[in-house]
């Protein structure tokens, strides 16, 4: 006859293997990188590889492998098609800024170099002919700031070098990923004890669709904000307001970055197109109403409301992540707490229909 405790036991075992492989996953972080990437991208992109791997082509199937390469060469075509639209036109900004690299010198002579004068004694004596004269006559100046560098990259070859082939890995673990993606989900779910089963299954299936609901709201803020950048850049009289837009809001997926990269590019294109610091100032404007509708309206509206979260619960989130986990922290802040929110849920539900509770 086993006793109350011997049936326990497994239990006991089982949370001991879950925290020793945890404990191995923490050791092996810094060699994790590609691998997490290309979890992401696979859980982003399996809705397209089961839709297309059941499309058929008269009696042929397409088939899972299949599916997935068209896939990633979709993925692969919007990348470059996005880069051949914005990297001509920065090509097209760092041309201009040369050309009218002059002009920007002698606006500063001309608005500036009085102002320097009068209350520091400063006198921007800027000669381009002469910038040329000094760098050619200390080329060997140069050269002696370059060598340090280079040795510096010869030391760190060998993390520059795993730095590359953590690249080269990631579509090489994401076709793998794509194509065995329900045969390694039947495998995990295989070593849940199945008395467990069910219960995992049901909250494994709300987080899905609230990660599903994530990306579809963070997709639609990416695009909402992409459009705002746009007419409100356009308005403000900026020529390049398309490429700046695009990289703004299509990089609005990574806090912070989207925004500062857009705002030096703005701030660049404004400089070579505007005589004025007064015409800035509208493009300073579209930047921080554009902070305050996606940090305060459209985030939590689009994003909060999608996933159940409160719009005062998907800042403190965004907060607490950036606190405790740093940069990476605020990637996945909203995920994370949308899926730890499940889990509450249902631990709430137990704790209101257990015994400690109804006493």
């Amino acid at each position: 006859m086993t006793t109350k405790r011997e049936n326990q036991l497994p239990d006991y075992r089982i949370v001991l293997l879950v925290a020793g492989f945890l404990v191995i996953f923490y050791l092996l972080l810094p060699i994790m990188a590609p691998f997490l990437v290309a979890a992401i991208l696979a859980y982003i992109c399996k809705p397209i590889v089961d839709r297309i791997s059941m499309w058929k082509a008269g009696k042929l199937a397409f088939g899972r492998t299949l599916a997935t390469v068209i896939t990633m060469l979709l993925l692969v075509g919007v990348t470059l098609l996005l880069v051949l639209i914005i990297v001509p036109m920065l090509q097209k900004e760092l041309l201009l800024m040369v050309q009218r690299l002059p002009d920007i010198i002698d606006l500063l002579r001309a608005r500036f170099e009085p102002w320097l004068l009068q209350h520091f004694g400063i006198s921007l004596n800027i000669d381009l002919n002469q910038i040329q004269d000094i760098l050619s006559k200390h080329w060997k100046v140069a050269s002696d700031l370059i060598t340090p560098v280079l040795l510096s990259i010869s030391k760190n070859g060998f993390a520059i070098v795993l730095w590359i082939i953590n690249l080269l890995l990631v579509p090489v673990v994401l076709f793998y990923m794509l194509r065995d993606w329900h045969a390694i989900v039947a495998r995990i779910a295989q070593l849940i004890p199945r008395g467990w089963y069910e219960k995992t299954a049901v909250i494994a299936g709300e987080i899905d669709v609230m990660l599903a609901e994530f990306l579809r709201g963070q997709l639609s803020v990416m695009l909402l904000m992409t459009v705002f950048y746009a007419i409100g850049l356009w308005a403000a009289g900026l020529e390049l307001a398309l490429p700046v837009a695009l990289v703004a809001g299509l990089l609005g997926f990574v806090p912070y970055l989207g925004v500062t990269i857009g705002l030096l590019m703005a701030l660049m294109a404004a400089a070579l197109q505007f005589s004025s610091p007064g015409e800035v100032v509208p493009i300073l404007a579209v930047f921080a109403v554009a902070q305050l509708l996606e940090g305060f309206v459209l985030t939590p509206w689009l994003v909060g409301d999608r996933i159940g979260l409160h719009p005062v619960v998907v800042i403190f989130t965004l907060m607490a992540g950036g606190q405790l986990f740093g940069f990476a922290g605020i990637l996945l802040a909203l995920p994370v707490g949308a899926a730890i929110a499940v889990g509450l849920r249902h631990a709430r539900q137990g704790y209101l229909s257990s015994e400690t509770y109804l006493k």
